[in-house]
């Protein structure tokens, strides 16, 4: 079965060492008519025609709950002819999960997703022009401001170059929050806040305080603010801003059919 090419052969997840995690082959011809799922001893396979569905180190391909091989399948049974490997997020997510190409643990996974909010989008602030200015505070503040209330923390913003100091009890706090979530959860998430630039975003994404399309509207602030000023480029703005909502719509999804839904409804009940 085709197999996506390891991270150095293209764009994908980045990994606290460097190496990036798994991105997929441009297209190929399809060669299967029919998708199925079926329960293995593992979890949910994927079945191309009669034959299972493998990773790129040639494991099975297996997930822990039947609604993310539904969304696999989904993602399968949707090509036409021609299999557009760079359309399919959800599989590759589940590859980088099945394989961690970057041989990380939970812990790892945890404090790099931390780290970003050292360099977190909704942290760095402008002092000129004064319009974009205002519209950061207008439109970010609100999110820092829910965060903040949310997980009982103190973030801030700042002007400096050198942005925010985060209070290490911040740090800790994020550390002790993202270790409720299991490996492939955390592996999704990481993947939303690398779309996003942003820990806070991702969060407030995942916990659903704003949509796919608010948090990928907000983590794009200063570009469209200087599309309205100068002009759209033709076709370019629109493709990029459909990819990351795809991107990050996926990432967001993942996470959610990766949880346990004992976790998940706990989860949703604090909220």
């Amino acid at each position: 079965l085709p197999r996506p090419p390891p991270a150095d052969a293209g764009s994908g997840p980045v990994g606290s060492c460097g190496r990036r995690a798994y991105a997929p082959p441009a297209e190929r011809k399809r060669f299967y008519q029919n998708v199925s799922i079926s329960q293995g001893e593992g979890g949910f396979e994927i079945n191309l025609d009669h034959r299972k569905l493998k990773t790129p180190q040639a494991k099975l391909f297996t997930v822990p709950s039947e609604a993310l091989a539904i969304a696999v399948a989904t993602e399968w049974d949707s090509q036409k002819d021609t299999i557009k490997f760079y359309t399919m997020h959800l599989t590759t997510l589940c590859n980088t999960a099945l394989d961690n190409p970057t041989q990380r643990n939970k812990t790892q996974l945890i404090r790099a997703a931390v780290k970003f909010l050292e360099t977190d989008t909704v942290c760095y602030r402008v002092e000129e022009p004064p319009a974009l200015a205002e519209l950061q505070k207008n439109e970010w503040d609100p999110v820092v401001a829910w965060a903040e209330k949310r997980y009982n923390v103190t973030i801030g913003s700042s002007t400096s170059i050198l942005g925010p100091n985060i209070p290490a009890s911040t740090k800790e706090t994020f550390v002790s929050h993202l270790a409720s979530y299991n490996m492939w959860a955390l592996q999704g998430i990481e993947f939303v806040i690398t779309q996003l630039k942003s820990l806070i975003l991702s969060m407030s994404l995942i916990d659903r305080h704003i949509t796919v399309e608010k948090a990928v509207l907000l983590s794009r602030l200063e570009e469209e603010y200087q599309i309205r000023r100068w002009g759209n480029v033709e076709w370019a703005h629109d493709y990029d801003l459909c990819e990351l909502r795809a991107r990050t719509a996926a990432g967001t999804l993942f996470v959610h059919l990766c949880s346990e839904s004992t976790t998940v409804k706990h989860k949703l009940l604090q909220d």
